[in-house]
């Protein structure tokens, strides 16, 4: 089921906080950009459909330990944040038909 946005929040911020204590990898599967871009440090963009694959690969920059307002106030996130959406509605929102 989905969560509000507070409990999100709030769970984002444990796993960060897991992540700190533990420096272990974690694979996360999301559609959410927003919580991409805050927790990760690779977001893997994958293409549509049956035969999906690695569509392109993007290296996020912010420093850790993470302050989601000092994220979301830095104009990196809004250029990362756009250059995911481009990929997923333009290039690969719809399969190929062929």
């Amino acid at each position: 089921g989905a969560l509000d946005a507070i409990t999100k929040e709030e769970l984002q911020e444990e796993l960060l906080k897991i992540w700190n204590d533990n420096r272990c990898t974690v694979l996360m599967i999301t559609h959410d950009i927003d919580e991409a871009l805050f927790l990760a440090d690779r977001l893997v963009m994958m293409t549509n459909g049956p035969a999906a694959k690695i569509g392109e690969i993007m290296d996020i920059p912010f420093p850790r330990p993470r302050d989601r307002v000092q994220i979301m106030e830095d104009p990196e996130y809004y250029k990362l944040r756009n250059h995911a959406l481009d990929f997923l509605y333009h290039r690969f929102a719809h399969d190929d038909v062929g």
